[in-house]
């Protein structure tokens, strides 16, 4: 109630210096006047929809503006002349872009029921982490839209399916969704789940930005009954997912596994989640795809920029590549192995204007997922909260008095229209560039500057293998790598790390 503190006193007092205008003096007026003219717009905070902050904590939210942080990048702050910075070559044959955005096929050869993927979707944040509004807000927007909400790997909640929203069910090595009662994978219950007609595909998380190499953290600040329910843990205790999954231990195993699970989702797409650590442990999975003969409908690739909002965040931007190695590394090892044809990549890790999805596209992403930018345009103004179950926009508190600061209907819309502003942004950058399609994207699209006179493309900065290339005997830079690399282990502390 403390909120509404500022609020209640102003209304105490407007009703009390109205009372003394009317029975001792008139001159009470002067002060009843401006209290009447705040108690009106705290009034007018309480009920609008625009401002979550100003929803929240009428009045007292005033001192901050209540406006959520801008998403775009101000151009007139970029030092172009900064070694690092980078830039999308425009063509002086620019072509008119289509009407529709493009969508990306997802799914391989042993799919059953593909899936039509947006250029930008919201990236795994669970019931939990956000709020039952936040989610629920997303989902509707992802329903306007016609772009897909991953669920995160707190469960496929309610609130994830009543918007109609398409679903990509994130499962984590908490089995949250579909868990035994001993914490292991529950295969009747992942059936029936992923038999629903919101979830259009299904991505096990092995890893993420925020926590590589460990499980995600839930506060017990915000284990409410609720959250509790979906997730199968006790009320009030922090929950802590496994650092690894108990149904696999070989990169074969892992395989293996995401056959069983498209087969046991009635052939929808199914996936991997990773922030890439080791080329080698990569191309182990990769060997192991190609020993036996399956793969997986898509990778999402995450970035060791990504963050999170409950701990450890000592972790994130510390262990694992940065998206671009990650994209780069993924997209080379898929090419090289002669499966990149049967496999989609998805980028996630700050994504959020038009031109940092053609920058994925061109480093070898078809597609991006973006939390950050979706959090601001559900109203997050940066807080720094979301930990303490105490946010003031209503995005990642479970306390029903804070969420209410978020209104659905709004949020819903501006995530809408974000979504959409951006991919069309994209398609016009792509267009300037001479190119209607993201497959018309090539690594000389993209341009570093190496130093105060120098510039390269992607082109020459990276290596990029051709189809097919390891089979047949890879290169130098990779030989050592590939012949390390073991389907049946992976790489363990000691065995040594290269690449680029």
């Amino acid at each position: 109630m403390r909120r509404y503190l500022v609020l209640l006193l102003v209304v105490l007092g407007t009703a009390g210096a109205t009372a003394a205008a009317c029975a001792l003096s008139a001159w009470w007026w002067c002060l009843a006047g401006p209290l009447l003219a705040l108690t009106g717009a705290g009034c007018r905070d309480l009920l609008q929809c625009r401002e979550p902050v100003l929803r929240g904590r009428p009045l007292a939210g005033r001192p901050r503006g209540g406006r959520a942080v801008v998403l775009q990048e101000r151009a007139a702050g970029v030092d172009v002349y900064a070694v690092g910075h980078e830039f999308l070559v425009p063509s002086l044959h620019p072509v008119e872009p289509p009407e529709e955005p493009p969508v990306v096929r997802v799914g391989g050869p042993d799919c059953r029921q593909p899936y039509d993927m947006a250029l930008l979707n919201v990236s795994g944040m669970s019931f939990g982490a956000l709020s039952s509004r936040a989610v629920l807000a997303l989902n509707r927007g992802a329903e306007q839209g016609r772009f897909a909400q991953d669920t995160g790997e707190g469960g496929l909640s309610d609130h994830h399916l009543r918007g109609g929203g398409d679903l990509v069910w994130e499962i984590g090595t908490g089995y949250f969704g579909c868990r035994t009662d001993d914490g292991g994978f529950d295969a009747r219950e992942f059936a029936d789940k992923a038999a629903l007609p919101e979830v259009r595909c299904v991505s096990l998380k092995l890893s993420q930005g925020a926590a590589p190499g460990g499980g995600g953290m839930l506060p017990s600040v915000k284990v409410s009954a609720a959250v509790a329910r979906e997730r199968g843990v006790p009320v009030g205790e922090t929950v802590v997912s496994p650092p690894r999954h108990r149904v696999f231990s070989t990169p074969r195993e892992l395989v293996l596994f995401l056959a069983r699970m498209r087969e046991l989702a009635g052939g929808k797409p199914v996936g991997f989640k990773l922030c890439v650590g080791s080329r080698r442990e990569f191309l182990a999975v990769c060997r192991a795809m190609v020993a036996e003969g399956v793969t997986p409908d898509f990778v999402v690739v995450d970035g060791a920029e990504g963050g999170t909002g409950a701990p450890p965040a000592e972790s994130a931007g510390r262990l694992g590549m940065p998206l671009t190695e990650g994209l780069i590394t993924v997209h080379n090892a898929l090419v090289g192995t002669g499966l990149r044809d049967r496999i989609r990549i998805g980028a996630s890790g700050r994504v959020a204007t038009g031109p940092d999805i053609v920058k994925r596209l061109v480093q070898g992403a078809d597609y991006t997922n973006s939390a950050r930018a979706m959090m601001r345009a559900l109203g997050c103004v940066d807080a720094g909260r979301c930990h303490t179950g105490t946010c003031p926009a209503g995005v990642t508190t479970q306390d029903r008095l804070r969420a209410r600061a978020l209104d659905v209907d709004d949020r819903s819309r501006r995530v809408h229209r974000y979504q959409r502003a951006t991919v069309r942004s994209a398609v016009r950058v792509m267009a300037s560039m001479g190119v209607r399609e993201p497959r018309g994207l090539t690594p000389a699209h993209l341009v570093r500057r190496t130093g105060p006179t120098t510039l390269r493309s992607y082109a020459e900065l990276y290596e990029w293998l051709e189809p097919g290339v390891l089979l047949a005997g890879p290169p130098q830079s990779w030989a050592a790598d590939w012949k390390a690399a073991d389907p049946d282990g992976f790489a363990r502390c000691g065995d040594g790390f290269s690449g680029r």
